[in-house]
């Protein structure tokens, strides 16, 4: 029976679960409280000429994204440009640096250089990863992991051991290379899934194979492509935006949702998606429908906020490629703050993207388009004077790879986000910037349910439930959430 369905919040989770939704003939609505659809995958656009995306930039698995569009007839093509790029980033050391090359038989060569041997390894290493990519990304995550019971079949039986459920990340990596380089271009991956790689199950090393053998690529036009692409499959399955709508309240009776207020008004649905921050989504509530209580979240393990900048800089900038990571520090020291220590690191590490190398739309002529990304904890303050310290820091670590000075006096476009604009704009709990770390007991049936135990229409989508954080998880679980409301009786 079709029906009609709010969906609260228009990130990835959401575009995806709207337009599934509507694919099976329900009325859908979608409500955002931006005057844009793409949640943390926003753009905006500057008066002197630049093009920023506020978040996600590493397009990777690109066939997850692929299967999305499959789904309703369109390939990606049909929407934007996606480019492969080469070399796929570049990792820098206190003393050397390694630049992933675009093609996998060149990376082994790259590796071999580094350790004796290791082209073998790597080898193995990317057998073992391709199977845990073909089982975990189409057997284990689109589940909705109501219970364990649903992972009761012969093929996942079968494939427990090679999965390495039980082995951490650390332990696994370090079984094939000895090198700390090596070991830190291997890990790197999982600090997308927000904690250290000695509390991430081996199972992620799927995540390696997801990038540097499919690939990394770029959207021309920028990652918001991927956004306007989705929306337009949602509208083409007749789904309606709402935007510069908040959420006041979600109105229950009789265990279950009748209405949601917003900018004053009182709309009636027969079921409610919410890709929002869960948390915040169950401050909509009334406190006896509410599927956990603060204690809950406060014992939950939270990926880290982030320090941002969003930078024009007048002049090129040689010698830097489209995604670069400084690693010149001691990863676990770094995570130490974010996860021990609550603190904002000494010797941090972070993240540069350079769009402008790829897409020229994305800054004036002989211009750059620079995006910094530190990795911090959650909650900490993070007042202005902080902030430019960091921002300093990270430049001048740029000056020094790259050979180009005074970066700071070249800036003609600046804009930090932090811990502040996470809770401002998206509700975040924390100020979080990747939802939940997917720890082993943050993994599947032990995520935060995708359904409310109280209100039987009231269902959760996006990075704080299954599967989890990433563009590519959150598609999935839009999916996911769209074919349990699409099975309930009205």
């Amino acid at each position: 029976m079709k029906k009609k369905i709010a969906v609260i919040g228009s990130g990835f989770s959401g575009l995806s679960a709207a337009a599934y939704a509507a694919k099976a003939g329900n009325e859908v609505h979608v409500f955002e409280k931006h005057d844009q659809p793409g949640g943390r995958a926003r753009q905006f656009t500057t008066d002197n000429g630049y093009v920023f995306d506020m978040g996600p930039s590493w397009y990777w698995m690109p066939d997850i994204i692929e299967n999305f569009f499959a789904d309703f007839g369109y390939k990606s093509s049909d929407f934007y440009k996606l480019v492969s790029l080469n070399p796929q980033f570049e990792m820098i050391f206190s003393d050397a640096k390694i630049a992933v090359p675009e093609n996998y038989e060149e990376l082994k060569q790259t590796v071999e250089h580094i350790e004796t041997g290791a082209a073998a390894q790597l080898e193995r290493f990317m057998e073992s990863a391709k199977y845990k990519y073909k089982v975990g990304m189409q057997e284990f995550v689109n589940k909705p992991c109501y219970n364990w019971l649903e992972f009761a079949s012969p093929k996942i039986a079968i494939s427990v051991l090679k999965l390495d459920l039980l082995t951490n990340f650390r332990r696994y990596v370090s079984k094939y290379f000895k090198s700390p380089k090596l070991q830190a271009l291997m890990e790197f991956p999982v600090i997308f899934l927000g904690a250290s790689p000695k509390n991430i199950p081996a199972l992620y090393s799927l995540m390696n194979y997801g990038g540097y053998v499919l690939g990394t690529h770029y959207p021309m036009g920028g990652f918001y492509s991927l956004v306007s692409a989705m929306k337009k499959v949602a509208e083409n399955q007749s789904v309606h935006f709402h935007f510069n709508h908040s959420i006041e309240k979600i109105h229950v009776e009789n265990n279950r949702v009748v209405s949601i207020e917003t900018n004053g008004k009182i709309l009636e649905f027969d079921s409610i998606i919410a890709s929002s921050d869960y948390h915040h989504t169950e401050s909509l509530l009334d406190a006896e429908y509410k599927n956990y209580d603060e204690n809950y979240w406060k014992n939950r393990t939270f990926a880290p906020s982030s320090l941002i900048f969003y930078l024009g800089i007048k002049g090129r900038i040689p010698n830097l490629t489209h995604h670069t990571l400084f690693f010149e520090n001691d990863l676990d020291v770094h995570i130490d703050c974010i996860y021990s220590g609550k603190k904002w690191p000494e010797k941090p590490l972070f993240y540069a993207c350079c769009p402008s190398k790829t897409d020229a739309a994305t800054a004036p002529e002989n211009c750059e388009n620079l995006f910094l990304l530190m990795p911090i904890a959650t909650g900490i303050n993070d007042e202005e004077s902080i902030r430019e310290h960091y921002l300093k820091e990270m430049l001048y670590r740029i000056e020094k790879h790259t050979g180009v000075s005074n970066l700071y006096d070249k800036i003609d476009y600046k804009k930090s986000y932090c811990v502040s604009e996470f809770i401002e704009d998206y509700n975040a709990y924390g100020g979080n910037a990747y939802g939940l770390a997917n720890t082993l007991n943050q993994t599947a049936v032990l995520k935060p349910k995708i359904r409310n135990k109280k209100v039987n229409n009231l269902f959760y989508t996006g990075q704080l439930t299954v599967p989890g954080p990433g563009v590519p998880p959150a598609i999935i679980s839009g999916k996911i959430v769209a074919k349990e409301v699409n099975k309930l009786k009205i």
